[in-house]
């Protein structure tokens, strides 16, 4: 790893560390605060559509501006907002601040346009799987610690400790160096992406994709709690065994092909659903929890497949883009995933596998194989095409 990768994952681990003392118990929390399955579904809709909203602009503002200053903004934004949601006393001013967390999300398309220009002579995937990896680092004992912290002092406690996690994580961030705005021609810069159809037709899948496995996912952890009847603390505890299977996973599929491991990511997530819904005991939900590692893993190697095939000058709105279709999905999945929860509690996790099972279908017939990602999709001026294209392929 370079300087600046080892700074960004180094502010990563507090992140991961702030991050997993709550998230397991965010939808406990709502609901202790007085919202009901569609009312949290709903919350969480609303905090994804901010993200969806902001993913493209910071994306055009990293091409433009530059990606530290997107960052050291993102950072900031997220602490702030997880300061709101501790001081919060009401399910308003929890939402609000929820948000205004989420909203922190934009810094994605920035922070995968900023690892693949820093990460020396490391692969694409190899860097954005090894700097998630570290981030889980700090999310393995955090929610443990969360649940602990939730059974002596109250779930709101464990907020005011992530806020403390954030903002160092934020100091740190702030020390990465800058990196050059590139230049591109107004005509290349945006209009060859949006005729690259590999691309666009990667991000319908995509976006279908983690709408399928993140019907499941919300309201897991009331499901556990409601109806299996686990403790805060089996919660976290589980939480943590997703967090290093997330390590692990990072570290396995980061030598694989993105779209065979892609491929897996979503598998493991099927089967997180399957051992929810069949299995009864702490080893079966722990092996659940184990796979619901590959949502996160997913995230990760479809980020590392729009890597390899936009310029330089045009990364940040392509994968402002990609962040914006699985943020779409996180709007739409929690609604629906509301609706059958309140129908009947296992219907989420069965709607999920199912879903899960034709996305790996499709993933296997539509999904880029490597050798796509190793072309330019996009025309370059008469003259330059060979050179550019030459040295285009040996960044990638």
């Amino acid at each position: 790893m370079t300087r600046d990768s080892r700074l960004v994952a180094l502010s990563l681990l507090f992140w991961g560390l702030g991050e997993g003392l709550y998230f397991y118990f965010q939808p406990l929390y709502m609901a202790q605060l007085g919202a009901g399955p569609i009312q949290i579904g709903s919350i969480i809709g609303l905090a994804a559509a901010a993200m969806a909203a902001a993913h493209i602009p910071a994306g055009y503002l990293a091409d433009r501006l530059g990606r530290k200053r997107l960052l050291i903004a993102g950072w900031a934004l997220g602490a702030a907002g997880a300061t709101l949601m501790f001081l919060a006393g009401t399910l308003t001013w929890f939402a609000a601040g929820f948000v205004v967390y989420q909203l922190t999300s934009f810094i994605f398309a920035p922070l995968y346009s900023y690892l693949t220009e820093s990460r020396g002579k490391q692969t694409v995937e190899r860097t954005f799987t090894a700097v998630s990896a570290v981030y889980n680092v700090g999310a393995v004992l955090a929610p443990i610690l969360g649940g602990w912290i939730a059974q002596r002092l109250g779930l709101r406690a464990i907020y005011g400790f992530s806020a403390a996690g954030f903002w160092i994580s934020t100091a740190l961030i702030a020390l990465i160096g800058a990196q050059p705005v590139q230049e591109a021609e107004s005509r290349l810069r945006y209009s060859a992406l949006l005729r690259n159809n590999h691309y666009l037709g990667f991000m319908a899948l995509v976006f279908f994709a983690f709408f399928a496995m993140y019907v499941g996912l919300p309201l897991a952890p009331n499901f556990l709690h409601e109806v299996r009847g686990l403790s805060l603390q089996q919660i976290g505890l589980l939480g943590s065994i997703t967090s290093t299977g997330l390590i692990l996973g990072n570290w396995l599929l980061g030598k694989r092909p993105p779209r065979r491991g892609f491929m897996i990511a979503q598998a493991l997530v099927g089967l997180h659903m399957f051992f929810l819904w069949r299995g009864s005991g702490m080893l079966w939900y722990g092996l659940a929890f184990l796979g619901r590692s590959g949502f996160n893993l997913a995230h990760t190697l479809s980020n590392a497949q729009v890597g390899r095939v936009v310029a330089p000058a045009e990364m940040g709105v392509a994968f402002g883009l990609s962040e914006t279709g699985i943020a779409v999905a996180q709007v739409l999945a929690p609604v629906l995933a509301g609706v059958l929860f309140e129908r009947e509690t296992i219907l989420p996790l069965q709607v999920s596998l199912g879903l899960i099972a034709l996305s790996i279908a499709l993933t296997w017939r539509f999904a880029p194989r490597r050798d796509l990602h190793t072309e330019i999709a996009f025309p370059l001026p008469t003259g330059e095409s060979r050179t550019v294209r030459k040295t285009f392929r040996k960044r990638i």
